[in-house]
């Protein structure tokens, strides 16, 4: 499905294309930061208690989740945990 106006596409196509790999790379680097708030922020909606390590592990499963398998990803969930003072990591700005 194509429902974009094409006068409009070639407009924000030109836009995409004068960008420099730096601006590429720092929209979507602030798009990822953004869904990760999003996916954050859903999560404490549906467990408003949930705690600062747990929230880290949930947006962890949900953003890497079918990327590893189950050994794989209890190690990374133990690491985090190992790690949670550690106040600098992708938790930082929720």
């Amino acid at each position: 499905m194509n429902d974009t106006n094409p006068h409009l596409e070639k407009i924000y196509s030109d836009m995409m294309r004068s960008k420099s790999g730096a601006e590429k790379l720092k929209m979507g680097c602030s798009m990822f930061s953004t869904s990760k708030a999003l996916i954050a922020a859903g999560i404490r909606h549906r467990q408003p208690g949930i705690s600062d390590i747990d929230l880290k592990v949930a947006v962890f499963l949900k953003l890497y989740g079918d990327d590893f398998d189950e050994e794989q990803k209890q190690k990374i969930i133990a690491h985090l945990r190992k790690n949670a003072t550690n106040r600098s990591g992708f938790l930082q700005n929720y």
